[in-house]
């Protein structure tokens, strides 16, 4: 289920200070973006912020998990956004903190996406 829209105005205004902030419906959900980068991910005004390598660590340790997931013929798969942990809303510095580890974990994962991508043969065929 997508973001009330009155938790996606909170959440607009508590992440303001990472650049600018749009939230979309998408896949039954809603994409939590900064300057067009997914970064989180709500579902039942439940907030999920991206995780990697580098910050899943910290997640764990707020015990902020199961991650985001979805049922497919039989199983369940785990999304690479995990629950935001319940006491930074009250603690907007924080939140922000841990929001910009997201940030900068979406940053990592598409800068990995481009440098993976198939490169288009650039110019012209030789007649």
């Amino acid at each position: 289920m997508v973001a009330s829209d009155s938790f996606a105005e909170f959440l607009r205004e508590q992440l303001a200070p990472l650049g600018r902030i749009t939230v979309r419906r998408m896949f039954g959900k809603t994409g939590v973006f900064c300057d067009g980068l997914m970064f989180a991910m709500v579902t039942d005004d439940t907030l999920y912020f991206r995780v990697d390598d580098h910050n899943r660590t910290a997640f764990k340790e707020a015990e902020s998990y199961p991650p985001l997931n979805y049922g497919k013929k039989g199983r369940t798969i785990d999304l690479a956004f995990w629950r935001a942990p319940e006491r930074l809303f009250d603690e907007p510095d924080e939140f922000v903190a841990w929001a910009r580890l997201a940030l900068a974990a979406a940053r990592r994962v598409a800068a990995k996406r481009e440098r993976s991508a198939p490169r288009r043969k650039s110019g012209h065929r030789a007649t």
